[in-house]
């Protein structure tokens, strides 16, 4: 089977299961306790304008009739009107994505690239002191609860010796000031990304690591390398050039959806550092029965994750000439 045609049968398969998706996230929505209209009823508002409030939403019709409303709407390319900001949803989370995509696009890369490093390293070095202790290192990164590190980090390094601000993204009393640079405000947006930057690699790194020293440990004893070997390659080259690429395969995976999975801003994360992102818009909008801008949100997080897959499928492909499709 020609790379085209697997890659157009793994489009419409995901097109098809993205609508399964949105179905089902349609309903349960409608299904889940909690009105949005309760929320939204000032105690003043006469009955008949509590209707029309209703009315206004859409939520006086039937959930069928609501559901074929929605799908006409996002084949026109909207998404809806959150119920809590009066505004389009589609405006809600271009504003919020780009904040969530730098902190744990960032996160993911750097600890990508340190976990695959050391773990080349650590397989390399099989059973000895530096294998060992980046090992026992991964495995603690590994299993450390993210509000755990994320307060104590906060804790430390801002109650204590005050290098980094608690919470946020920006100073808002520098920013606006009209006469500060587009450099001290970049400083600043990088200075308040430290903390949560840390926590998410402290998170992510160990797991990176230990994926990596499994897979190269395999790769070790494949018949290639003691070909390379036997052909008198010096051992670096044969690490870099043969080992590693065939190695990194399952990271690569990994990296794939964790970029994809991040599109949803690790609710925790954002939450402790009050980061304003898609993790937290959407942890507000399910608690508030905010429908139309948690669905964005859903359908944002599914779209990514069902690409994220090909992406993983490609890379493969390209990374190793022995894989084929069909």
């Amino acid at each position: 089977m020609p790379m085209g045609r697997y890659l157009l049968g793994r489009v419409a398969e995901s097109v098809l299961v993205f609508f399964v998706i949105l179905t089902v996230f349609f309903f349960l929505f409608r299904l889940a306790p909690g009105d949005p209209v309760s929320r939204l009823v000032d105690p003043g508002m006469t009955p008949e304008e509590a209707a029309l409030l209703t009315a206004q939403l859409g939520l006086d019709q039937p959930a069928g009739k609501q559901y074929l409303i929605f799908i006409a709407n996002f084949f026109r390319g909207h998404f809806g009107v959150s119920f809590h900001y009066g505004r389009p949803v589609a405006e809600i989370i271009a504003r919020r994505l780009p904040n969530t995509i730098l902190l744990f696009t960032s996160a993911v890369l750097i600890s990508a690239l340190a976990g695959i490093r050391l773990g080349k390293i650590a397989a390399w070095r099989k059973g000895g002191r530096l294998d060992t202790w980046m090992t026992i290192g991964a495995l603690v990164c590994h299993t450390l609860f993210l509000p755990w590190v994320a307060l104590l980090l906060i804790w430390l390094l801002s109650f204590q010796v005050g290098w980094f601000p608690i919470t946020g993204m920006i100073s808002p009393e520098l920013w606006i000031v009209g006469d500060v640079t587009w450099l001290e405000k970049g400083l600043d947006i990088l200075h308040h990304l430290a903390l949560p930057l840390m926590t998410l690699f402290l998170i992510h790194f160990g797991s990176y690591l230990l994926i990596m020293r499994g897979s190269m440990l395999e790769t070790l004893n494949e018949d290639y390398i003691f070909t390379a070997r036997a052909k008198g390659l010096p051992e670096r080259v044969i690490r870099e050039r043969h080992a590693a690429p065939n190695a990194a395969l399952p990271v690569v995976t990994g990296v794939a959806l964790s970029l994809a999975f991040s599109i949803n801003g690790g609710a925790l994360t954002e939450t402790v550092f009050s980061w304003p992102g898609i993790g937290r818009e959407l942890v507000f909008a399910v608690s508030n029965n905010d429908y139309p801008l948690a669905m964005g949100c859903f359908l944002l997080i599914s779209a990514v994750v069902l690409a994220a897959n090909i992406v993983v499928d490609l890379l493969y492909a390209l990374l190793d000439p022995r894989i084929r499709y069909g």
